[in-house]
């Protein structure tokens, strides 16, 4: 059981760092033409994000055409597009590792800002995963953890009741103490 927790913890912590390395998000204000740069480690990692721009119901008349929005594979072709949009969702599967290229066109001459997340998901197979000899040492450590933070839990609640002991004294008479 404590072996399978164990791999459970390990798989987590990777899947944490993982996302943590892959996540992008920025504000790129686009008079023309502006483009931002990814790379993805894998072919078949999931590419994900969004984009809205900012204020554009304060600025855009209803005849704005909106920002098209273009993503260009390592190979040159166009994954992904958008044409006359003020943001959306975006998925797609990498169909090759490589650096991607996403492009926002504002056919206005008005500089707008735009609000960019991205995020390049990875999903490691069988052969990718830790063996057990390579978890050990992630166990101990675990271990170490859990009592460490068993220790400051025990401290928190021992200065909580003692606290509560000061603040309970401070509205009892004096004359209270001398009797007990």
């Amino acid at each position: 059981m404590e072996k399978s927790w164990g791999k459970k913890w390990a798989l987590i912590c990777l899947f944490l760092f993982n996302w943590a390395r892959n996540v992008s998000s920025l504000s790129v204000t686009v008079s023309d033409m502006e483009c931002v740069y990814e790379y993805v480690l894998y072919e078949g990692d999931t590419i994900s994000g969004n984009f809205v721009v900012v204020d554009h119901d304060i600025f855009w008349s209803s005849d704005h055409p909106g920002i098209d929005f273009t993503v260009t594979s390592p190979g040159g072709n166009t994954v992904h597009s958008l044409k006359g949009t003020s943001g959306d969702k975006f998925e797609f599967k990498a169909p090759r590792s490589g650096m991607y290229k996403f492009c926002f066109h504002n056919p206005y001459s008005t500089p707008e800002t735009i609000a960019f997340y991205i995020h390049v998901g990875h999903i490691p197979t069988d052969h990718e995963l830790a063996k057990d000899e390579h978890l050990n040492p992630i166990n101990v450590k675990i271990a170490e953890l859990r009592e460490a933070l068993e220790s400051v839990t025990a401290e928190q609640k021992y200065l909580k009741a003692r606290d509560t002991r000061h603040r309970h004294s401070k509205l009892l008479p004096f004359s209270a103490f001398a009797l007990s």
